[in-house]
């Protein structure tokens, strides 16, 4: 399934660019999830590793995972309702097999589906039910947030 969700008109504010101040300052928040149990404002917190479109570079992105119920976990590309899909989504795109993710107790090489139709808007009715704030999120923009499936790739260590 492609990634190919395009941009929408309207939006709340992005944040741009990190910089390396913001660089720093999602490493200080990185640890601290590490050492006080992996949690953000309630929800379930996980690091994903993707490869950089552009600068083919390592980056790290704490982000809110919510289980899929078959060993899997979704994320959601939200950028908090910016009009744009976060850079992560567009890494995705451009390399969906070279995917990792930390989680509390292990590393795990994944693979990135997007879901589209019926899989789509029911993991979407499951999320903004866990979680309101994504319901906020979508009316603030009139772009569809991404739902994305993480899958373990065969042979990465997943205990599921």
């Amino acid at each position: 399934m492609g990634f190919d969700t395009p941009a929408g008109t309207r939006g709340a504010r992005s944040r741009g660019g990190q910089g390396a101040v913001g660089r720093w300052v999602q490493r200080q928040m990185m640890n601290q999830h590490r050492r006080k149990g992996w949690k953000f404002l309630g929800m379930d917190v996980l690091f994903l590793t993707t490869i950089g479109r552009k600068s083919g570079a390592e980056r790290i992105t704490p982000m809110a995972w919510f289980p899929h119920g078959d060993g899997t976990w979704l994320i959601v590309a939200s950028a908090a309702g910016a009009a744009h899909n976060p850079s992560w989504y567009r890494n995705i795109a451009a390399h969906p097999d070279r995917l990792q993710i930390e989680l509390a107790d292990r590393k795990i090489a994944v693979t990135a589906e997007q879901l589209t139709g019926p899989a789509r808007e029911q993991a979407w009715q499951r999320i903004a039910a866990a979680q309101p704030r994504y319901a906020k999120y979508q009316q603030k923009t009139d772009r569809e947030l991404p739902v994305i499936r993480l899958v373990p790739k065969s042979g990465s260590g997943h205990a599921g």
